[in-house]
This record gives structure tokens, sequence and C-alpha cells, in this order.
């Protein structure tokens, strides 16, 4: 028996563990069963709980004291009488079943929609009669007060036959091409089907017309769901005469009021699989819903999620005893599973003995051992000294550690470690020691930093605490204990600054009221200091004039405001005259530049030129240079741009090109004025 739990509900897996061939004798039995652990330890609540292949149909009788399921292969129907706890009879038919239906309270009655068309009756002693409907047939219904037999399929229409007058009646012509469920209102036995357009067709089954459609695959489609094509309808169930649940083909579940076009609650699967089975559990206000992969069970006033089961292979079908605990399941396996949930109910009384045993359970609960195995890591051996045990048939290596005899692990525990009596004994002194050392009063420990701030939130604390009391609600968690607020009562940098502007405008009333808690604070700390135990609040103090102390009306906390604003604006302006004295006691010294080598001073202008001169773009320094005589831009013979640029030169340079300009000058005016004195000369001595 496997035990599972979600959301604190416990679920009871009957049917988990191996079962043994049936062709084995009682000796071998008892041999298998003294050897194997799995099998000793199984419960078999009833015996041959099983198909040879696959289960499609589970139901169980009005009476409880019969169980029956559909499956193949071959084809076959199989009874269990519970009173016997084993199996009935078993019949083999000629096609797979679609669906059946128990028309009686026990065995004696039995409907039963086949493949190929067929409609089959069985008696109390076996096959009683057959015939066939027009189509494909998918469900049936059975209506009690006209004996008649609803069936939906392949086809537009309903067939009708009627089981008193053993004929076939006029059918129910619908707008939908084809139908895939239906059920019946035990109430008011309204006829009700579902079809492959999402839609529901209600029918009143005495006048033979339509009274009311839902368009339940519009209704699915919400924000919250992602739906892949059309929605139809794969299941439907009535609850009273009020209610009714529609799952659809994507995975959601409509619970409708007939009252209302409107759902009253849209669950959704998250799994995208057409939902099998809708059962109603009345005890807790629940609704079972299950598809291929889960069995899902929420309330259906809120739509909270009460518990779920994933078994381990596709679920066909869903059966829920009545007036129980016990779910049945037809699987795509030979075993079909029990499960037991004792919070929906008691368990049934032909295994009343269930209760006894999950009781058990719950008062003695599983340790760390798993079928007789403890789980060891790689360090235990070491502790242990098993650690050479690595390898051999004792350990049994499994995920980052080892399966071990628990036995062997109890005696190598007991040599490894022979005073663990006296630790445990000493455990449980210290343990009581510091149950009445918590009963005595305890003195508070305040963070170095941010005292004040600790022990005006530890005083909000105590407050909230009372009125919590007072009012049944749960305590707030504290801000001293959150990790998220641990640093600004460690780092220096979050200490709080009460003399800036901000903390003494936005905390008008601080003074008066850490005025107080620093007289607290005072008392602890010589507290800490002398080392003595005393209550958290000091004595000797009135609690009217403590009250008078810490309530202030509104007057007084403007007035407050007023005070704390005036005393900025002094403290601002003595600020201010302190400065001016400042300034005024300063004297102007001179400040001294530095010129760097081969450079000389001309003026403050230069060095602002130049400065104006770099924030100017590349195209108007160029344009610039050019104006000066420093760049030249000509053409060349390829098609292109050729610049050549002047380099500047020092003032030295510059004054040496002067001097030699104006000595080339004087010299030219020497040479022609000596030409000319020669020329005069030669003219002279022509005339004489």
């Amino acid at each position: 028996m496997q035990v599972s739990s979600l959301n604190e509900v416990k679920i009871y897996s009957l049917s988990a563990g191996r079962s043994l061939p049936e062709w084995l004798s009682d000796r071998k039995k008892r041999a298998l069963q003294k050897k194997d652990v799995d099998i000793r330890r199984r419960i078999e609540l009833i015996q041959d709980f099983e198909m040879p292949t696959v289960s499609t149909k589970i139901k169980v009788s009005r009476d409880g004291q019969y169980v029956m399921a559909v499956g193949t292969y071959k084809p076959r129907v199989r009874c269990f009488d519970t009173y016997q706890l084993s199996q009935k009879f078993e019949r083999c038919l000629d096609s797979e079943v679609v669906t059946f239906e128990i028309l009686s309270d026990d065995y004696s009655k039995i409907v039963f929609l086949q493949c190929g068309r067929f409609v089959e009756f069985h008696s109390q002693h076996g096959h009683y009669y057959r015939t066939r409907i027009p189509k494909f047939g998918r469900d049936f219904s059975y209506h009690y007060p006209s004996c008649d037999l609803y069936f939906v399929g392949a086809s537009s229409e309903v067939y009708r036959l009627n089981l008193e007058q053993g004929r076939f009646l006029n059918s129910l012509q619908t707008d939908a091409s084809e139908s895939n469920v239906c059920d019946i209102n035990p109430v008011h036995f309204l006829f009700a089907m579902g079809t492959a357009e999402g839609k529901v067709e209600c029918w009143d089954p005495r006048t033979r017309n339509r009274v009311g459609l839902l368009d339940c695959a519009l209704s699915s489609v919400t924000a919250e769901t992602e739906i892949e094509g059309l929605p139809s309808i794969s299941a439907l169930k009535f609850d009273g005469a009020l209610n009714m649940a529609v799952g659809t083909s994507t995975g959601q579940v409509l619970l409708y009021d007939l009252r209302s076009s409107n759902p009253l609650i849209v669950k959704d699967h998250h799994y995208g699989l057409p939902i099998k089975s809708i059962q109603f559990q009345h005890q807790l206000d629940l609704i079972i819903s299950a598809d291929s992969r889960i069995i899902k069970m929420w309330n259906k006033d809120t739509g909270k999620i009460f518990t779920s089961m994933e078994p381990e292979h596709d679920i066909n079908d869903v059966c829920l005893y009545p007036n129980s605990g016990m779910l049945m399941t037809a699987n795509e396996a030979p075993k079909m599973n029990i499960y037991y949930i004792p919070v929906l109910g008691p368990a049934p009384k032909w295994c009343s003995f269930l209760d006894n045993l999950t009781e058990e359970l719950e008062e003695n609960p599983e340790s760390t051992v798993y079928d007789d195995y403890k789980f060891v890591t790689r360090k235990d051996l070491e502790n242990l000294g098993l650690a050479h045990l690595i390898g051999s048939s004792l350990l049994r290596a499994y995920m980052h550690g080892f399966f071990m005899d628990i036995r062997l692990y109890h005696k190598a525990k007991m040599m490894a470690n022979p005073f663990a009596y006296e630790e445990y004994r000493r455990e449980k002194i210290r343990q009581k020691i510091e149950e009445t050392r918590a009963q005595r009063v305890q003195l508070k420990k305040l963070p170095k930093v941010n005292k004040e701030l600790a022990l005006k939130l530890i005083e909000e604390e105590g407050e909230e605490q009372q009125i919590s009391r007072k009012r049944k609600q749960k305590n707030l968690p504290s801000l001293l204990k959150d990790d998220r607020f641990k640093v600004m009562f460690e780092n220096p940098d979050f200490q709080v600054d009460e003399q800036s502007e901000e903390f003494r405008l936005l905390n008008p009333l601080v003074s008066k009221i850490s005025e107080k808690r620093k007289r607290k604070l005072k008392i602890l700390e010589e507290l800490e200091a002398q080392g003595q135990e005393e209550e958290e609040e000091p004595e000797g103090k009135a609690s009217d004039a403590e009250s008078s102390e810490s309530s202030d009306d509104e007057k007084g906390w403007v007035e407050e405001v007023r005070k704390q604003r005036k005393l900025l604006r002094q403290e601002e302006k003595l600020k201010r005259q302190e400065r001016f004295k400042e300034d005024q006691q300063t004297l102007l010294k001179p400040q001294f530049f530095e010129i760097k080598e081969g450079e000389e001073f001309r003026s403050f202008k230069d060095s602002a030129k130049k400065q104006k001169l770099m924030k100017k773009t590349l195209e108007d320094r160029l344009k610039l240079e050019e104006k000066l005589g420093t760049l030249n831009v000509s053409d060349t013979t390829v098609g292109s741009k050729q610049a050549t640029f002047k380099l500047k030169k020092s003032e030295q340079q510059r004054k040496q090109q002067e001097a030699e300009k104006q000595h080339r000058q004087e010299r030219r005016t020497l040479r022609r004025s000596a030409s000319h004195l020669k020329s005069r000369r030669g003219r002279g001595q022509l005339f004489h």
C-alpha cells in the first residue's frame, strides 16, 4: 500500500504492489509471501480485481454489493462481489463495449452498447437479447418513468427504444451533426445531450421538444485558458435538480445552474486532454473530474483545488463508491486501481478494517526506513566504520547514497557509538533546562546600529501582538528577524541621523517620543552591563504618566512642526553669518602661473583665442589657415585635391627672418646707389 499526500490530504493506493499468478499453488504462494516483502505487505482488497489487458468502464450497483467492469482482450465483463471480496462471474462478448448501464439494484439487468451498433441485454443467468441501432452509438441513458433508452452517436437523431413495448419509438431530431454524451436528471428527468459543436441541448421527454440550448464552447474560452480548435462536449453529469457539470474535449469543466446560460465556474485541467468522467461528492461539496492523466478534486463553490491524483497509467473511467471515501478507476493497464481517501468519508461496510489500518498508520508515521532498509550516505558509512562494505551485496547503491538492512545499521550504530544513550539523556536534560529558561523574563538584545529604531519596532510589535490576540488574527513577521533588513542594523552607513533636516521635519514628535525611548535604552544597557535579569518594562513608572506622555493631540503636533521650522531657519541664518565672517577674514593672495619652456607670454587673450579656435570645426580651421597663408589647396592632374601646410614659426625665428630681410633690402639699396654713381662718373669723363 502506497501513501501519498497533497494539500495535507492523504491518499492510500490499495492496489499497489505485485499480484500473484492464478496458476500458482497455495504452497508456492505462501513461500513467495515469506521471501518477497512486496508480496507480504500488499493489500488485495478484492481478489483478482483486474482485466487481461485493458479496462474501459467501471460501475457500482445501486445496492453497493457488486462492482462491474468491462475491458479487453477478449471483450468481456466481470462482476465482483464485495461481500465475498472476490469475482462473482465473467462473461465474454462478441465486440468491445462502448459503455454499459445497470438497470436494476443488483446485476440482474444490464444493457451494453457495443462497437458494431449492437445493443445487448443481459439478465441474471446471462445473455438475454440483442438488437441493433441505425448509427454507431457513443452513449445512452435510461429514462425510468417511461422505460425508454435514449441513444446518441454519429447522427443528428436521438434513438428511443422502449423496453416495456419492446420497439423503437420516433426519434428526436436535433440541430447537431453528432452527439457524444447524454444524461437524464434524476429529479425532474430532463434529458441533456452534448454535441460535437460544443453545445448542450436539453429536451423534455414528456413533450419531446427542445427546451434549452447552451453554447459551452464559447463559455469555455476565458482569459486564462488556451484552446486549440473547437471544444466539443466529452462529459456530462447532473447534480440535483438545478446543477449540471459539462466537460469539454480541450480539458475544461463548466458548472452550470440550469436557470442561467452563463457558467458559475470554469475549471481548466491545463493538460488539453478530453474530460473522461465527472462525479459529485456531496459531503464536502466537491467535484471529481478526470482526464486521461489526472484526477482533480475541487470545491464547486470556489473552484479551489482540494487534492489531485496522477496514476501511473492513463485513465479511462472513474467511479466513486457511494457514501464513502473509496475511488475506483479503469486504466490502460490490466490492474484496476482502488484509492481510499479518509477525508472524503469512511470506508465501506465490507472493508471497514481500512479505517483502523489508516488510523494506526497516522498514529505511527514511518521514519526514514523504506521496506526494512535504511538510506545512508558515504559520510554516514565512514562515521559507522562501514566504508569497506561499498561494492558488496550488503549495500545497494541508490542516488547519492546506499540502502542497507536496518538491523545491520542498528548494530553498527551501537558498536560505533556505545554511549548513545548517555548523549540522548544529556540532550533531553538540556532541552528541559531550555524550556524552564524560556519561561523566565529575558533581556532584549538590541543591535549595535539603530538601537532606538530597533526599540521602537519591538514596542510596536508588542502592541500589534496584543491587538491580534484580541481580534484573533495572525501575527505579522518582525522586521528585526527579516533577512532583507538585516544590514540596516549591522552596517553603520545606515545609521539614522536625527539632526538632519529631513528627519526633523518628517518626525516632529521625535523629540518627545525619543526621550522616553532613550531612558528605556539607558536602563537596558545598565542591566546588560550588570548581567541582571529584569522585565522588559522598567518598574516604578505609573501607567497614567506613561499614557499622558505618549498621547499628543493635533494642536501639539502642529506647534512642534512650526517650532522645528523656526529652529531650522535660525540655524541656516547662523551658518550664513559664519560663512560671511570667514570670507571677510580671508585675504586675497596673488596666484602664480608657470609658462612652458620655449613659449613667450603675451596676454590672456591668446589663450582665449586658442580655446575658441579649438572649439571650431576642422573645416572652419582650414579656411582660417588658408586666409593666413599657412595652407595651400590645389588640384592635381589626376582630379584629386592636394593640400600643402606651412609650419608656424616661433617668435625668435620670425625676428631673425625680419632682420635678414631688412639686411637684404639695405644691400640692394647700396648696390643701386653705387651703380648709379659709376654711371654718372662715366658720362662726366666723356664730356671732358
